[in-house]
């Protein structure tokens, strides 16, 4: 019995030092020992998510990829999977499993390696959350207590929710919803069996275990896992045969964006930096809900590359993207390699020319198909000389391409085309006119070629498109749609540009006495700038501010009224939109709200509203999105969308509702002209290419061109959007030039240079086209204090006449003429604004 009583002995006293050892580690390691009581409150690291306003994903920023979920969207078989494998008694053990300590305290001391093979799920949790991940005695003694301590905090449930949520699984993904995207592309909860073992089977060692790095390890580590899952009794044993014959097919998805708008998500990106700084903002998994709508910004875009490559194509082809071979032609792998060097540029992917017929070529992609390009897709291609001369229309395809040219194709929507990057710049910005929402927004051709946002960053001379707010100046200073400006050459120079400034008209053409509204719409600049000089030049430029222009962009001198100001496009759209919603100038914004990692709206926007407050009860919001167009109203003198007071600010109204009114007709007229042809006396606007396509009257715009067309602009409106379009080279001295031949290589029907209506008019018509397309037309009724009377269109006066010399014409009431014309009216009394001394020289 004596050594019955020695071996108690022993046990307590090993038991005691045991106790005695532990104590003393406790205390040890309890200053470095962290606060757990965080856990109750973590924040994981999750990234910056930037969505329109329909909520497609535009773009995510951050360095680790995670998708928070709770654990009850967590399917079953995948947590089971993680348990089986990682800690089968995690529901009865007290976050340290003691058999696993004994196991992993027998290896180290039988083989001398610290191997880890005692972690539980919550010493997982707590190693993830406080420790590093180096192997020595003193971290696993604080993962121990630190695991204690977070099992007396914690549920199981709380503490397996954070696991799957923690968890490193490789390629960036932390946490299962993230790794479900990242190797599979679906949501969690899409998962199969298979494909669920698959990420079970990571944590061990997420690096060499992935099926994207080493597919062969991870299916050996699969089937380990759906062992244990079949031995604890999670699965059967035909689910266990069913899972090991599925194939594992796992490729690496990107964020899964719905929809590609880089320079609004670059300008929400840096929002949020700037306002919450680089750590907080990409780590704290805001959403950020832009105003964007996703179809019109597809829209957008489209209608910018397009007329990029119209342009591009109409100013001939400069050659191929490089020359793979000469003599000897390179193999199939060869080409194909060399091609997948190539990164695709928007619609246009790289292809080698490997055979030329009489009129089509045999070109190869990087995919190794073999595609043909017909005459269709060549004949465009006649030689760039330079911007102002191209070459004849080629007769074969000979004469364009030769074998072994690397070129750049894109499929136009009816045939496959060679194409070229464009070298030419362009933007476009869309704004709601009630509120000022961006709807869509395209700083360039491609933000992979080029970050420079040129909606907010380019400023660019305006040329004609500054003359709607001349003329609204001239409006509000006495002159009516049918007052007579004379068009004729100006001979008194602005002595204050130190030159003899004598503006001319594009073409050098003069008529004589012409009415406002004509003036406008045919853009003459004569008729422009003494419409200036009646309202004076400082009271012009202060009528600009308003407009939202910035005073140290606005020459002081008569420049100013044929466009020398420079000026950003979102300066112009902003300006346009006051024409488009009765006179407000509503501020922009392109973030409609910020939410937090929990859909906690912690930031809204704040707009300012083209309305006047309601002095009796609130007006209700017809439609919390303006663009839904189903809800548009097209009751008379009923805005699109009203406000009421507890939503905004109101806009100030800078112009009235009258002035906007008449310069929206004479925008009007732009676009669908005037005068009767029948009889000979029609005329046609500068944008006339619009009427011919988009064929409805709820639009007006002005066309804008500057000295040498170095810049070009189209600016329109509709009732329900705003948009304006630029094109110019980002080098400010290059010319946009001129050009002979259509995209067809005939010859074309306007041939010279490039202009408003002809470059950047394309892509403006084409937006708006597709946006209205479907839409009900808007017909607004002329708002209180506007007449209509008949005028003589020679005269501006009233008339007696119904016939094609005369038409209705809107007046500001008083505004009206009281005085009828007569049938022997004096030339020289048509002419009521210019002084005597500039008359008809």
């Amino acid at each position: 019995m004596k050594w019955l009583k020695r071996i108690v002995i022993a046990i307590f006293s090993l038991a005691f030092l045991g106790i005695g050892a532990i104590v003393v580690a406790y205390f040890y390691v309890l200053p470095d020992l962290p606060d757990v009581s965080t856990l109750k409150n973590v924040q994981l690291q999750t990234p910056l998510r930037i969505y329109s306003s329909d909520g497609k994903l535009i773009s995510q920023f951050g360095e680790k990829r995670r998708i928070p979920l709770k654990l009850d969207e967590v399917p079953k078989p995948l947590l089971q999977a993680f348990i089986a494998t990682e800690d089968s008694r995690f529901y009865e053990h007290g976050g340290i499993d003691p058999i696993g300590v004994l196991r992993a305290a027998l290896v180290m001391l039988t083989t001398g390696e610290k191997k880890q093979g005692a972690s539980t799920i919550t010493m997982q949790v707590a190693r993830n959350f406080f420790l590093t991940r180096d192997k020595t005695i003193i971290r696993k003694v604080k993962e121990i207590f630190i695991s204690y301590h977070i099992e007396e905090l914690l549920t199981k449930d709380e503490i397996l929710e954070l696991y799957v949520n923690r968890i490193y699984l490789g390629q960036r993904a932390y946490g299962v919803g993230a790794a479900a995207q990242v190797y599979f592309g679906k949501d969690v909860k899409d998962l199969t069996l298979s494909e669920m073992s698959m990420i079970a089977g990571l944590p061990k060692a997420p690096s060499t275990l992935n099926p994207v790095t080493s597919p062969s390890r991870a299916v050996a580590r699969r089937n380990v896992v759906l062992m244990r899952m079949n031995e604890v009794g999670y699965i059967s044993q035909a689910e266990y045969q069913a899972a090991l014959q599925e194939p594992l097919i796992a490729k690496y998805h990107g964020a899964e964006i719905d929809l590609y708008a880089p320079y609004i998500s670059e300008m929400a990106r840096d929002y949020m930096v700037q306002k919450y700084g680089e750590e907080e903002a990409y780590t704290n998994g805001y959403n950020v809900y832009t105003t964007i709508s996703s179809d019109i910004q597809l829209k957008a875009q489209q209608a910018l590359r397009n007329n990029v490559y119209a342009y591009d194509e109409r100013h001939g082809y400069r050659g191929p993207a490089a020359v793979l071979w000469t003599d000897k032609k390179l193999d199939l792998v060869e080409i194909k390699t060399e091609l997948a060097k190539v990164i695709p540029v928007q619609e246009l992917y790289p292809a080698a020319v490997i055979g030329i017929a009489d009129q089509q070529v045999n070109v190869i992609t990087a995919k190794g198909e073999t595609k043909v390009i017909a005459w269709n897709g060549l004949k465009w291609a006649r030689k760039f000389i330079n911007d102002k001369r191209q070459g004849s229309p080629p007769k074969s395809a000979a004469d364009i391409l030769k074998v072994g040219e690397r070129i750049w194709i894109r499929d136009n929507g009816e045939y496959l085309q060679l194409s070229q990057v464009p070298e030419v710049a362009s933007a476009t910005v869309s704004l709601d006119p009630q509120n000022g929402a961006i709807r869509s927004l395209v700083g360039g051709y491609s933000f992979s070629q080029s970050q420079y946002n040129r909606i907010t960053q380019a400023k660019r001379q305006l040329g004609s498109n500054i003359k709607p707010f001349i003329y609204a100046a001239a409006l509000e200073k006495g002159f009516t749609l049918a007052t007579l400006i004379n068009n004729a050459p100006i001979n008194q120079p602005d002595i204050s540009q130190g030159t003899a400034w004598r503006p001319k008209n594009s073409p050098d053409i003069y008529g004589g006495p012409t009415r406002l509204r004509v003036g406008l719409a045919q853009s003459i600049n004569v008729m422009s700038v003494r419409a200036m000089r009646h309202v004076g030049l400082d009271a012009t430029i202060a009528q600009l501010i308003k407009f939202g222009f910035n005073p140290n962009d606005l020459p002081r001198n008569e420049s100013i009224a044929l466009g020398s100001s420079s000026v950003t496009p979102l300066q112009v759209v902003t300006a346009f939109n006051v024409f488009a919603n009765g006179g407000f100038l509503v501020e922009p914004f392109y973030i409609d709200r910020v939410e937090d990692a929990y859909a906690n709206v912690i930031e809204k926007a704040n707009p300012t509203l083209a309305c006047k407050p309601s002095s009796n009860v609130s007006q209700a919001l017809v439609s919390s999105n303006p663009m839904t167009f189903g809800e548009t109203s097209t009751q008379p003198n009923e805005p699109v969308a009203q406000c009421f007071e507890q939503t905004g600010r109101y806009a100030p109204q800078i112009i009235s509702e009258q002035t906007a009114f008449l310069i929206t007709e004479a925008l009007k007229s732009v676009i669908w002209g005037g005068g009767d042809w029948s009889h000979g006396t029609g005329w046609q606007g500068t944008a006339w290419r619009a009427a011919k396509l988009i064929k409805r009257h709820d639009i007006a715009g002005k066309t804008g061109t500057t000295n040498e067309s170095r810049d070009t602009w189209f600016s329109g409106f509709s009732p329900i959007i705003t948009s304006t379009f630029w094109v110019g080279f980002d080098d400010h001295g290059r010319q946009l030039g001129r050009t002979a031949w259509n995209a067809n290589g005939e010859p074309d029907q306007i041939t010279g240079a490039e202009a408003g209506a002809k470059t950047a008019g394309p892509g403006w018509n084409e937006f708006m086209n597709s946006v209205l397309k479907g839409t009900p037309e808007i017909i607004l009724a002329p708002p209180q204090g506007i007449v209509s009377v008949r005028i003589d269109l020679a005269t501006g006066k009233l008339t007696r006449k119904t016939d094609y010399t005369s038409a209705f014409e809107y007046f500001i009431s008083g505004t009206e003429p009281k005085e009828y014309t007569s049938e022997t009216q004096d030339e020289n009394s048509l002419f009521i604004d210019a002084p005597a001394d500039d008359l008809f020289q």
